[in-house]
């Protein structure tokens, strides 16, 4: 197994150095490289993710899908892991994929674990164990097999949100999924400035919009409406 990092930013200076040097230091010899595919920074993402030792790609177009997408295209490894920049996989994550394909799965996720001791939270991340689409986000970095990536076509590069869930719908179709059993440790910034109850009523809110047809551009407005970034 040959393993390529792709991690879409935008303004993660904060994080990004932290995140590449311990992916780095825990990847080995599997790693076939770490990509940050950049949507156009106005602070140090870029050269601090390039002096820990990633490349950093400028993507023609901003958006996590569209990102991701620039990030795989130039990916040398058999497998694509996606890894978002405030989000730390557990220090085995290249032994625990490797598992996972040697089992025959072709993509998959960890469970969720926060940063943070709130109960609401650890209530939230103890529900991510079970196969729901309430409990799947990109914050749980996602592996898929090369191959597959490429005959599903990537992910949707027009979508602004609620990319992962489309995509991981067109690949479960096609390939094996599994959830992993240990965590990845996610940012609970976003609850730093909401409550937990409006980032339910959003996420709720944005899902039921979702299913009924809404477009990217009412589902992003909605989510801007009711939320504090």
């Amino acid at each position: 197994m040959r393993l390529s990092i792709i991690i879409p930013t935008y303004n993660e200076a904060a994080t990004i150095g932290p995140l590449v040097r311990y992916l780095s230091e825990h990847g080995g010899d599997a790693l076939a490289g770490i990509t940050v595919s950049d949507g156009g920074s106005t602070d140090d993402t870029g050269a601090l993710a390039a002096a820990a030792g990633a490349v950093v790609l400028q993507s023609p177009q901003k958006g996590r899908a569209a990102q991701m997408n620039h990030g795989a295209a130039l990916a040398a490894g058999d497998v694509l892991y996606f890894v978002h920049a405030d989000t730390f996989p557990p220090p085995t994550y290249v032994a625990d994929i490797r598992r996972a394909l040697e089992k025959g799965y072709d993509l998959g996720r960890y469970r969720t674990r926060f940063d943070s001791r709130k109960w609401l939270l650890r209530l939230n991340a103890w529900f991510t164990r079970f196969d729901l689409f309430i409990c799947m986000g990109g914050d749980q970095t996602l592996f898929i097999r090369k191959p597959l990536f490429r005959e599903l076509g990537g992910f949707r590069s027009e979508m602004r949100i609620m990319e992962e869930y489309e995509f991981c719908t067109r690949a479960r179709a096609r390939g094996r999924y599994t959830i992993l059993n240990d965590c990845a440790l996610v940012s609970a910034r976003k609850y730093d400035k909401n409550s937990w109850l409006s980032v339910q009523r959003a996420n709720y809110a944005v899902v039921q919009r979702y299913r009924n047809g809404a477009s990217q551009e009412e589902l992003v407005d909605e989510y801007r409406r009711r939320l504090n970034w």
